[in-house]
């Protein structure tokens, strides 16, 4: 039977390899992939600690509200990396130095 602490265990592995996605990675997209696994793993956690809670199913309504806050977050971002490419012709934000112009 897969208790709540199989659900933590893969939550908090996927969690360290979306921040070691963001710590490692030069590409802003791979970045925003890492935020996206952080997001997914918090995700995780919520419905876990929902399904025991049989009443009100607190866990899958926070879970649906990050969904939704998750998804207009990366297109933000993902239409922000398409503009500064547009500029600098780089998606590496250690090239990137100045964003005024």
């Amino acid at each position: 039977m897969i208790t709540l602490t199989h659900f933590l265990v893969v939550s908090a592995f996927i969690f360290c390899i979306g921040l070691y996605a963001v710590l490692a990675k030069k590409n802003a997209i791979m970045i925003l992939v890492g935020i996206e696994l952080m997001i997914n793993a918090a995700i995780l956690n919520f419905v876990a600690f929902g399904k025991y809670d049989k009443i009100n199913y607190g866990g899958q309504i926070f879970a649906l509200f990050a969904i939704v806050l998750a998804a207009a977050a990366v297109a933000v971002g993902l239409a922000i990396i398409l503009n500064v490419y547009r500029y600098y012709k780089t998606v590496n934000p250690d090239q990137i130095r100045e964003l005024k112009d």
